[in-house]
């Protein structure tokens, strides 16, 4: 790789992004937030990138991306050579380019003084560029190798494991219990951040390669396990940990309080013309959201275009500072405040911000029908209770917030107790993960186990890591070694 093409642009240059759709256009529709971002001022981006000796980026990046190197392809306008160059490191770009929270950009040298460098902006250009260009072609395997295995689950960590095994000549098939491919990517990101057209488009691809997909089959219900294991040489477990956590306080039982995963799905299904409206709008609504992640935020976009007549979005822990903590030091991830484009949307239409930091939950209301009425909550402080950190609530800080509506968002515990787990009979973790050894596999023979099933909820990134460094130990395994990449080890992603 050359010197960079403007050794001194981020010198000359500041950061910028995408603008946003005015907030009263946007929450009239459901597609993305962002206008077009211009091919001069993409460059422009580029050229900040600092061709550091030691590139951070691509190790705070699990899939190793190679950063600096595309991004001066980009500069330069080989943006063919730049889409090799991202291809060979990630099956899917404009998935962690619209998803991903970007802990290269936490990790930009860039960063220690000033904004870092847009990566995540100049990935996602690069692959829509080459989608427009013709670029994006199905790559067929060169060999037959009459091994068959089966990939259940079709979230990213399942199909970046069924891409590779399938490129490296194995006839793969992908199990999926819904009705469409996908995953969380399907059903739980709503259309505003991530159109499924997208997504579409790149299973066509797949299918292309010869991955062949089935939905509407519940491995362990509709077909047994025993039977899964006898028709194919390895099974991998991809399926992701979608046992959401609960709230089991007082009032619970309340109609009207759900969870983000069945709150988020109808909203993508009315988007695919499955459903002609919501079953449970949030219209007219007082809205309480409770889990300051990506997926209440989630639900935040979600319900502001039903047309919500108020909403609050509850937060435990304190409201992080606005730049870097002593404690927080780079290339670690930036624990500071955000405001993603439903928070934009809120502090625009309720004339201010709507996330509500260091509150509780203790109890739930119910009108005379049984249906959620209001919240009672008390404010929290962090401290060392026994030794260790406790929430201690905040003498006279209790507050009632009505709700005819409350959608729990506080995450994931693990994979489900499902048939599918118990059939195996593969061990779990304390934590409730699948249990995996250094090279994928779980205790049972020739079943192996990737992203969040075997590591806990995670990033998307992690994911797709994951599955490309599983595709490589399940080749090796039936071939007695593999050519795949493997960007991560078991030991680098710790089960929590």
């Amino acid at each position: 790789m050359p010197d960079m093409g403007d050794p001194t642009g981020f010198m000359k240059h500041d950061r910028s992004l995408p603008t946003r759709r005015p907030v009263p256009v946007r929450i009239l529709d459901w597609n993305e937030v962002y206008e077009d971002f211009g091919e001069d001022e993409l460059k422009t981006q580029a050229s900040r990138c600092m061709d550091c000796g030691i590139p951070f980026c691509n190790n705070g990046c699990p899939l190793g991306n190679l950063i600096p190197d595309w991004n001066d392809l980009v500069y330069r306008g080989n943006w063919k050579e730049a889409i090799e160059r991202l291809h060979a490191t990630n099956n899917f770009p404009e998935f962690t380019g619209r998803l991903c929270p970007a802990p290269c950009e936490g990790s930009c040298v860039l960063g220690i003084h000033e904004p870092p460098v847009t990566i995540k902006q100049v990935e996602v250009e690069i692959i829509e560029r080459a989608f427009e260009e013709g670029w994006v072609t199905p790559v067929m395997p060169k060999v037959q190798t009459g091994k068959k295995i089966a990939v259940v689950g079709s979230g990213p960590a399942g199909l970046a494991v069924a891409q590779q095994l399938t490129r490296a000549g194995h006839s793969v098939t992908v199990y999926e219990r819904a009705d469409r491919i996908g995953g969380l990517m399907r059903y739980g990101i709503p259309e505003f951040k991530m159109e499924k057209k997208f997504l579409d488009r790149r299973l066509e691809q797949m299918e292309a390669e010869g991955t062949v997909f089935r939905t509407g089959v519940n491995v362990g219900v509709d077909i047994t396990t025993e039977a899964l294991q006898a028709d194919h040489d390895a099974v991998v477990l991809a399926g992701g940990a979608t046992q959401w956590r609960d709230l089991p306080i007082p009032g619970r039982e309340a109609h009207n309080i759900m969870q983000a995963m069945e709150f988020l799905p109808p909203a993508n299904k009315v988007q695919e013309g499955d459903l002609a409206e919501h079953p449970r709008s949030a219209e007219g609504l007082d809205v309480v959201i409770i889990g300051g992640g990506d997926t209440g935020a989630d639900c935040l976009g979600t319900v502001l275009r039903h047309g919500a007549k108020s909403v609050h979005q509850f937060e435990i822990m304190p409201e992080p500072p606005e730049e870097r903590a002593a404690g927080n030091p780079w290339p670690t991830w930036p624990m500071i405040l955000r405001t993603p484009s439903a928070h934009e949307e809120a502090i625009e239409i309720a004339d201010g911000d709507v996330r509500e930091y260091g509150i509780n939950t203790v109890e739930f209301e119910m009108d005379d029908d049984g249906n959620v009425a209001a919240l009672q909550t008390v404010r929290v402080r962090q401290d060392v209770v026994d030794g260790r950190m406790s929430f201690v609530p905040v003498e006279g800080s209790e507050e009632r917030f009505p709700a005819q509506m409350v959608l729990l968002a506080m995450g994931f515990t693990g994979p489900e107790r499902s048939p599918l787990l118990t059939g195996l009979g593969v061990d779990l973790s304390d934590r409730g993960n699948v249990v995996r050894d250094d090279d994928w596999s779980t205790n049972v023979d020739n079943v192996f186990v990737c992203g969040d099933m075997g590591r806990g909820q995670s990033l998307i990134v992690w994911a797709i890591a994951e599955g490309r460094s599983c595709a490589a130990a399940v080749d090796a395994a039936l071939m007695g070694d593999s050519s795949l990449p493997a960007p991560v080890r078991p030991t680098d992603t710790p089960q929590r």
